[in-house]
């Protein structure tokens, strides 16, 4: 057998691996290693995929579950580390293969919207989906999207741990739409701003954003915060996002920032406006009613590959962000920003606070009133607004996003360990 450990891996290679031992474990064995794609050492992933594999038939399967991932696929969760693959490998490893998942991205079986939908209908039985396009088919999910309810990363980090996640976020989606919420990345929505700004000013100020075509998703709250602010948004599947700002059909588009290298944006976007006005999160779930299928032990196993995943989220995404993407002022040297010269443009305090006054509930509430109502109602009467309000502004929010302390959130009561 010819030594294939240090030839770089061809496609045939990969198709070959990919025939022996699956892809969700040649998958997961690209993620162990520190190379990505094709550059992969051919031996080095033949050796980490069977080992994978090996481990994920140590006992008789048990459960067969289908991972609808849109187009959460390598190599861009290297980019954008959403926990997805760390959490099958964890499960998997946790109970022994007697959980398996099959992993399904790239778009090749549902994109976000759909993927939403298949999970809530039992189609399918864990996906991954921006929480913003999530709320079209669980508009539950539109707590998140309230107007400069979020101060920090580490705000929404603070949530997902929180005790009281349970009653304002967790329990409602298995009320209404069927939905085990399991973990989410965090970061902040802006605006990423086209070539017609490359020589421009700094976009700094929320005037300088008015009358803008920005593509938006299918956050329902976040259009209210834009048009309060003064932009046009303009509904753009994902997929089509890049093409309408080549052509000039948009101004720019909302995201979160690992996105533009997530989606290799570079060639399209001149400057990445911080203006931070709603979370952005790539979330996981699981259909509730399969959840519930399981034996109590392996739902165990479950939570807790979801606190780890959540854990690994948390830390990995923050320096990535950094080191990868490049949101710091200048970008560091070899991330995707210092790279492809896009500027990020932090908007002070005191313009935050102008928005802040335009489009937050707390200034300026009857935009929201049909939503907030709508909500509550969901959440058994409580105000959601409120109750995030106070959780998002704890002054133990106020560190760092890294340095939130991870808790078990399903095993607390607020204030005290159960």
């Amino acid at each position: 057998m010819a030594d294939h450990s240090t030839s770089p891996l061809s496609r045939r290679q990969f198709a070959s691996l990919v025939g022996r031992f699956g892809l969700t474990s040649v998958a997961m064995g690209l993620a162990a290693l520190p190379k990505i794609g094709y550059s992969a050492e051919a031996g080095a992933l033949e050796a980490t995929s069977a080992s994978i594999y090996k481990k994920r038939l140590a006992k008789p399967i048990r459960h067969q579950l289908r991972f609808g991932a849109a187009h959460f696929t390598r190599p861009g969760l290297e980019i954008l580390p959403n926990g997805s693959l760390n959490f099958i490998a964890d499960l998997e490893e946790r109970t022994d293969g007697e959980i398996r998942v099959e992993y399904i991205g790239g778009n090749q079986l549902c994109r976000e919207l759909a993927c939403t939908k298949m999970c809530i209908n039992g189609e399918i039985d864990i996906f991954s989906a921006s929480t913003q396009n999530a709320s079209a088919g669980a508009p539950y999910f539109n707590i998140f999207d309230f107007a400069y309810m979020w101060p920090s990363r580490a705000a929404v980090y603070h949530f997902l741990y929180h005790p009281k996640s349970e009653v304002l976020l967790r329990e409602p989606l298995r009320k209404y739409h069927g939905l085990q919420m399991l973990f989410s990345h965090a970061e902040l929505r802006s605006f990423m701003m086209g070539l017609k700004y490359k020589d421009a000013d700094p976009l700094d100020t929320v005037a300088s954003l008015k009358g803008a075509k920005v593509r938006v998703t299918g956050t329902q709250l976040g259009r209210i915060t834009m048009k309060l602010l003064g932009l046009k948004p303009v509904p753009v599947a994902w997929s089509d996002t890049l093409r309408a700002m080549q052509v000039g059909a948009l101004d720019g588009a909302e995201t979160w920032s690992s996105a533009v290298p997530y989606g290799n944006w570079g060639d399209v976007v001149a400057q990445d406006v911080h203006s931070n006005f709603i979370a952005g999160n790539a979330m996981t779930a699981m259909n509730q009613a399969r959840f519930q299928s399981l034996e109590p032990r392996l739902q165990d196993a479950v939570m807790e590959s979801a606190f780890l995943s959540q854990i690994n989220v948390q830390k990995t995404s923050e320096a990535k962000l950094l080191s990868v993407t490049g949101i710091s002022d200048p970008p560091l040297p070899g991330s995707y920003y210092a790279e492809r010269r896009i500027r990020n443009v932090f908007w002070s305090d005191a313009e935050i606070e102008k928005a802040r006054q335009l489009s937050s509930p707390r200034h300026n509430p009857q935009p929201w009133e049909n939503w907030r109502q709508r909500l509550n109602h969901m959440a058994g009467g409580v105000d959601v607004y409120e109750e995030l309000y106070s959780i998002a502004n704890d002054p133990i929010a106020n560190v760092e996003a890294v340095d939130i302390e991870p808790r078990r959130w399903w095993k607390q009561v607020y204030g005290e360990s159960v």
